[in-house]
């Protein structure tokens, strides 16, 4: 491994199901959910839930860009959402849940851009890609019992993502293109 790290932030509705997708990935060290976007100092999830801080849901990734590249940890966050939505995130609504890239640097929101607009034009969605990219933010860690949740709760965390409709979208959409 490179002595090289670096980060990624992704906000893709509730952070408990975007961690696991990048766990799995060889290259991403670290995985970390937290809030970031706004203005309020040490969130914590009750506050961010309000929509009053301009906060949202996010993760955090330390990886090795000499394992995995950014446009992989870029294809993997497409494919765990849904870009359409403007209003949240499936069965989670409101400004806490919306979608965003965080980049770190020039080089990421390049990359970042190029891969929307080739979802745009390639992609399996008709409407309007709408998840912005937006300049890394503080970023503050979640609770404890926040991290980690999918190995934590595994039976909850299941059935959260199936009955919010992100697992059934996923299995619609990218199916056939992991």
């Amino acid at each position: 491994m490179s002595d090289t790290k670096k980060h990624a932030t992704f906000a893709g509705g509730c952070f408990w199901c975007m961690v696991g997708p990048f766990q799995a990935e060889d290259g991403v060290l670290n995985v970390k959910s937290g809030y970031t976007g706004g203005h309020t100092e040490n969130p914590t999830y009750e506050e961010v839930g309000t929509d009053q801080t301009g906060h949202v849901e996010a993760i955090q990734l330390t990886y090795d860009p000499q394992t995995v590249s950014y446009q992989r940890l870029l294809k993997i966050f497409w494919q765990n959402i849904d870009p359409t939505d403007a209003g949240g995130q499936f069965a989670d609504r409101g400004e806490s849940y919306e979608t965003a890239i965080f980049y770190h640097d020039d080089e990421q929101k390049q990359l970042a851009e190029a891969s929307r607009r080739d979802l745009q034009e390639n992609g399996p969605f008709e409407d309007p890609i709408v998840t912005p990219i937006r300049p890394a933010d503080t970023f503050y860690d979640a609770e404890a019992e926040h991290q980690d949740y999918h190995l934590k709760n595994p039976f909850h965390y299941q059935l959260y993502k199936k009955g919010s409709g992100r697992e059934k979208f996923i299995k619609t959409y990218w199916s056939e293109s992991k």
